[in-house]
């Protein structure tokens, strides 16, 4: 591999001679990896529908927690906000008495769809099918391709918001339902989670709709296609209007594991074509009809028609032959109220801000030309984009100090633990920081005021690409009136967990005032990072081992090397201790993913039996408290409690039946889970198979996490320079942007 840097690997024959390393290479005999996934805008999981008894990797963005250690937990404060927040959002939506207002002035299939909608709204049935032709084209900016299956068929959770303990039917309950499931010829011991999906009627709700067994995590189609004929016999077939409604919408939830916010209606269709429904259309017009979805246009509005001229018209092709396609969007209700409330509430946030404020001085004592200008951009406009690499993260913090001498009450949240830490440590004051989630649900922060909202004049968002649109809206929605609000973030990292691409949105609608900072990261890792940013993998001079590759031949090797690497090279040749020593790869399953590193890492720093859950003592864990949220932590004991944990010097307990949800092993990550956080030392591994899962994005963020020292187990080739060098394209479908854009006009 020619265009990475060629300093020696620790592990190299070149670094034997300081007793480093022994320089054989691994055994034969790795499998390949069968799970490296692309990123697809969601955590790179592998499809792991029936559990591995481990943890199951796949559900590290949708695993949901809670701690039980006081009356009120922050998971309980987290629903109680997330409970206000569509409260408020559903207030919205009722007081518009219309239909969401992105579906205004349509023609054609578009015009079907909103009248579907307008019809439901009313109380009324469509007149006619509306979906009874293709869905054309979209203008401008083309559909991205349709992405594989998704890899964890789980009912999405907001990222904000942990979602509840199980909820505890009664016996006699869980008998019905154990009853209905074995009579379908479902396994019993799935009424439990049914009955915590469905509640205590869950055996009235699965006789009623067999289908509805696909709201349970982990449940396919063909497996629901098997218990409703079951259960139906004769009665049951492809187009029952039940089985369409629950296929919709779980492709439109698997979308949103993918991160988008709506689909082409064309996708919808042809998904449901390839579950055998003989008429796709007709189905997404009763979806669109009972309120199952909501229809969207995409793209620029039509302009009025001259008198006695066909709405639609006018809109012309680019080479004026004939006129534009319109692309048809369907989405859920929950990101549809997201995205328009967070439109909202940005627009609110620009209009209300005092803008004749006077920061001269605070700009002129800011220690870079950056900072200067991102407190004279601030003093003058209620929302701002800051964008940057991580030196660039010294300029909100110089922001931040300055509001706080000016009188204002300012504050930063960032995304993880680490980040907060960072944070404090660039503004010299541990009150400035917070977690944006701990921030939400009040066990951060200043709190909130008589009317409900934050009690900040200032709030500066640190790793903004990690917002997902559900917690965007929740936090604009918590913001007072003059508020200002910045959005700090590196543009070219992973985006968010979950579904939306606020940052990048917001950035692309140009709603708001945008400074790029000037700060570049130093370092060879740095200067690394930094042509990648723009396309390029450039070699760079690593005099102190900075960076280092380490080839590898097969899976097998990788796994050997990457042990060898954390466990020996890079504390003995940087001095790095293998408990800062993080490692990323590109998926979990696989014989490289992060589930086979984590046993081969475990049984050489840690080894034991793994009394709870397969925890011991000193075992190096991840908590996730709620999707989208990856805590480090390091296992202290286990008692009657739960599992007990150090997250960066606070204690959590984990009640022992969320364990197996919530905590899994923490020596390797995927880079999604790493996004946002920092470690002295990196080792990211590219096993050869991995070369499908690989993006600029990816590689960008992976490369990024080492502040003193990168290593690259390295098995791709030439899939490397390739993925850098592509093009990143718009992953995601969203409608927030052509929302900013039409509140702008």
């Amino acid at each position: 591999m020619t265009a990475l840097p060629r300093g020696e690997s620790p592990g190299s024959p070149a670094a034997a001679d300081d007793g480093v390393v022994d320089p054989s290479p691994a055994e034969d005999g790795g499998e390949p990896a069968t799970g490296a996934t692309g990123d697809g805008g969601e955590g790179e999981t592998t499809t792991d529908t029936t559990g591995d008894g481990n943890g199951d990797e796949a559900a590290t963005d949708a695993a949901a927690g809670g701690d039980a250690a006081s009356a009120l937990s922050e998971a309980e404060a987290e629903l109680a906000a997330q409970r206000e927040f569509r409260e408020r959002i559903e207030k919205r939506k009722a007081e518009k008495k219309g239909p969401i207002s992105a579906g205004a002035k349509l023609s054609g299939t578009a015009a079907d769809l909103l009248a579907a909608v307008r019809a439901v709204e009313s109380g009324e049935k469509p007149a006619a099918p509306f979906l009874d032709r293709p869905a054309p084209a979209a203008p401008g900016r083309p559909a991205p391709a349709p992405a594989p299956e998704p890899v964890r068929p789980r009912t999405p959770e907001p990222a904000s918001a942990p979602a509840p303990a199980p909820r505890s039917a009664p016996p006699e309950a869980l008998a019905a339902t154990a009853a209905v499931l074995t009579e379908g010829g479902a396994p019993a011991a799935l009424a439990g989670p049914v009955a915590e999906v469905l509640g205590a009627q869950a055996a009235e709700a699965l006789r009623e709709d067999p289908w509805r067994l696909l709201a349970v995590p982990g449940v396919r189609p063909e497996q629901a296609d098997g218990f409703a004929r079951a259960l139906l016999g004769a009665g049951c077939g492809p187009d029952d209007e039940r089985r369409t409604a629950a296929l919709i919408g779980l492709l439109l939830e698997r979308a949103a594991l993918r991160g988008h916010t709506a689909q082409d209606a064309a996708t919808v269709r042809a998904a449901l074509a390839e579950h055998a429904v003989t008429d796709p259309g007709a189905a997404l017009e009763r979806a669109v009809a009972e309120g199952v979805v909501l229809a969207f246009r995409d793209g620029p509005e039509d302009p009025e028609p001259e008198a006695g001229e066909e709405p639609g018209a006018q809109d012309e092709g680019a080479d004026g032959d004939g006129p534009e396609p319109v692309r048809v969007l369907l989405g859920l209700d929950r990101y549809a109220l997201a995205e328009e409330s967070l439109a909202d509430g940005l627009a609110r946030l620009v209009n209300a801000c005092e803008k004749d404020a006077d920061w001269t001085e605070a700009a002129s004592a800011a220690g870079s030309s950056s900072a200067a200008e991102l407190i004279r951009t601030v003093a003058a406009h209620g929302l701002v984009a800051h964008t940057g690499g991580e030196a660039a993260r010294a300029e909100p913090a110089a922001l931040i100090t300055a509001a706080r001498g000016l009188g204002l009450r300012a504050l930063g949240a960032a995304h993880s633990a680490d980040g907060r830490h960072r944070l404090a440590g660039a503004t010299g004051d541990p009150t400035t920081a917070v977690t944006l989630a701990g921030l939400l649900s009040g066990a951060e922060g200043p709190g909130r005021d008589e009317e409900g909202a934050l009690a900040v004049d200032l709030l500066v968002v640190l790793d903004a690409p990690q917002l997902d649109v559900e917690t965007a809206a929740m936090l604009v929605e918590s913001l007072a009136d003059g508020t200002r609000l910045v959005l700090s973030g590196d543009p070219g990292v992973l985006g968010s967990a979950g579904a939306g691409r606020v940052f990048a949105d917001v950035l692309a609608a140009r709603a708001c005032p945008q400074i790029a900072s000037r700060t570049p990261d130093p370092g060879p890792i740095g200067e690394l990072v930094s042509g990648i940013g723009i396309g390029e993998l450039n070699q760079v001079e690593a005099p102190g081992r900075e960076v280092v590759i380490v080839p590898v031949r097969d899976a097998g090797e990788a796994v050997h090397r990457t042990v060898q690497l954390v466990a020996d090279s890079v504390p003995r040749a940087i001095g790095v201790p293998s408990s800062d020593t993080q490692v990323i790869t590109v998926g979990h399953g696989g014989s490289a993913g992060t589930r086979a590193l984590n046993a081969a890492l475990k049984q050489r720093l840690n080894p034991g039996p793994g009394r709870f859950g397969g925890f011991d003592p000193g075992d190096r864990v991840v908590h996730v408290p709620a999707p989208g949220r990856t805590v480090p932590a390091v296992v202290v004991s286990a008692d009657a409690e739960g599992l007990r944990l150090d997250c960066g010097g606070t204690e959590v307990v984990v009640p022992r039946e969320r364990v197996e949800s919530a905590v899994r092993h923490g020596w390797a990550l995927s880079a999604h889970q790493a996004a946002g956080t920092r470690w002295p030392a990196v080792v990211v591994v590219l096993p050869g198979d991995a070369a499908q899962g690989l993006s600029r994005a990816w590689v960008y963020t992976a490369f990024g996490r080492g502040e003193r020292h990168l290593s690259v187990v390295h098995g791709v080739d030439q899939a490397l320079p390739r993925a850098v060098a592509q093009s990143p394209a718009q992953d995601r479908t969203t409608r927030l942007r052509d929302l900013l854009e039409a509140a702008a006009r």
